[in-house]
């Protein structure tokens, strides 16, 4: 969706971000806790980039005012509303096949409890400016988790429930990351990751503002809003461009 509508993903991701941080910075709030994901890790895709931009905001804000400003990186929360299990249990229900996008893409799992107890502790722990990061342990293969649900009940991959291929969708990589490598990575908790990570300063950060509104109010192409994103995400390079340099390579 955030690559058909980028525009709609800077407003939400990284207006929506600035604003509700100015707003907890205005009335004194104590603590701020922006949800991220790991797809803002070397992102290649709208929402990986615009999720990375939120953390930069959170980041400047961090340095001017008395709030505590954090940010949690969330990987993919098992039984969330669009997780891929419930989708799958669908599609066993309904006799196959499953949907899987690419025999070999990865994602990092959690849970809903996981998920809600690293969002406490974030605020809980946050002394201003970290980045949280569950020790989600190793990436589980899609084609794998399809494997075992379909075994999970009672069938035969592959003969009861077929495993179809889709190919990737708009933006989407094989695999996720968890930290940028510039990051350096503390352990305050047994299995809490805190990044500390460079940040703009507040006076960049409102310039940039001003250029993601305007793109926004002049219905900028994607081309122009990559760039943007760019500018302040470098590492940010699209998927297709990035399958490109690969297919080129090979």
């Amino acid at each position: 969706l955030m690559e058909k509508s980028p525009a709609e993903a800077l407003k939400n991701n990284i207006i929506g971000t600035y604003t509700v941080a100015r707003y907890a910075a205005r009335y004194n709030t104590a603590k701020f806790v922006l949800v991220s994901t790991d797809k803002a890790v070397n992102p290649t895709n709208i929402m990986g980039a615009s999720k990375r931009v939120a953390e930069l905001i959170i980041s400047a804000f961090d340095k001017i005012n008395g709030t505590d400003y954090s940010a949690v990186r969330f990987g993919n929360v098992l039984g969330s509303s669009g997780s891929v299990v419930p989708i799958f249990k669908q599609q066993i229900m309904s006799g196959g096949p499953i949907k899987v996008t690419h025999p070999d893409i990865k994602r990092f799992f959690m849970t809903i409890p996981e998920a809600c107890q690293l969002v406490i502790q974030a605020g809980a722990m946050a002394k201003g400016g970290e980045i949280f990061i569950l020790d989600m342990q190793k990436p589980v293969k899609i084609k794998d988790l399809a494997e075992s649900m379909i075994m999970m009940y009672g069938m035969i991959p592959g003969v009861d429930i077929e495993i179809k291929y889709t190919g990737l969708r708009p933006g989407e990589k094989l695999y996720e990351e968890l930290m940028l490598d510039d990051e350096a990575m503390e352990t305050d908790h047994e299995k809490i990751f805190v990044a500390k990570t460079a940040a703009h300063d507040m006076e960049y950060i409102e310039g940039y503002m001003k250029e993601i509104q305007s793109a926004i109010d002049d219905s900028a192409d994607l081309d122009t809003i990559i760039k943007l994103l760019q500018k302040a995400v470098p590492e940010f390079i699209p998927a297709d461009i990035k399958r490109i340099n690969r297919d080129l390579f090979i």
